[in-house]
């Protein structure tokens, strides 16, 4: 799905309605995150319908390294030869070298993401593993994005924004699904970081939202963000 021109929405139920996005800036395709399925069917069909091919894919880059979001990872890069690009505290999870930290195991609002805490903290389902080429930080420039750090949800985590489409792509720092909320409460390993990193995403003045999972928000989304900010109170 299309949200403005150069960007698409690509999501599946499984992994809790998880969504990657594919930017088209002229110079070739980026994408950020890589769906829930190891085959990356979704991403490859969405590629194939804009007219592209899997070799105009120039740039994979991950917002952090739970399970949702790493299905496609080494079958997209093992079929475009794209970079992979990750924070390094990161970076040994989405090489499988070390198990993901283990989340809340009370369940907590919404309730509908505590079979998602109960599989991640069980390692219910693993990813094929691949080694990041590229770390990036704060503030670093992968064609028309710029990084943005933004830990709590994970060590790593990472957002981005594109200034001249005013549309932020927040990874699970908010989420949309079930209902809008500036992230999930069971799975802030660092409370603190996370409401830090919202509040700096509230500084960003964007009109689309681009989320880990939910639908994405294309209209007024600093808005949004920044009337939902007493919530982390």
């Amino acid at each position: 799905m299309e949200i403005v021109p150069g960007i698409r929405s690509i999501g599946q139920r499984n992994g809790a309605y998880v969504h990657a996005f594919l930017l088209d800036d002229g110079e070739g395709l980026m994408l950020i995150d890589t769906l829930y399925d190891t085959d990356a069917h979704r991403i490859l069909d969405e590629i194939s319908s804009m007219g592209r091919t899997i070799h105009d894919l120039k740039h994979i880059i991950m917002t952090h390294a739970h399970r949702s979001h790493l299905g496609g990872l080494a079958r997209l890069h093992e079929l475009s030869g794209a970079p992979v690009y990750a924070h390094e505290w990161e970076a040994d999870l989405i090489a499988g070298e070390r198990k993901a930290q283990c989340v809340a195991r009370r369940p907590y609002p919404p309730y509908r993401t505590w079979p998602l805490q109960i599989a991640l903290n069980l390692g219910v389902s693993k990813h094929p593993p691949i080694q990041v080429e590229h770390f990036v930080h704060d503030g670093d420039q992968i064609g028309p994005v710029q990084v943005v750090f933004a830990p709590g949800h994970s060590p790593g985590h990472l957002a981005f924004y594109w200034p001249e489409r005013r549309t932020l792509i927040a990874g699970d720092a908010i989420c949309t699904w079930p209902s809008f909320r500036l992230g999930w409460k069971g799975f802030m390993l660092n409370p603190k970081q996370h409401r830090k990193s919202v509040h700096h995403l509230a500084e960003f003045d964007c009109e689309i939202l681009c989320v880990g999972h939910g639908e994405p928000i294309a209209a007024n989304a600093a808005a949004m963000i920044r009337t939902a900010l007493p919530s982390l109170d």
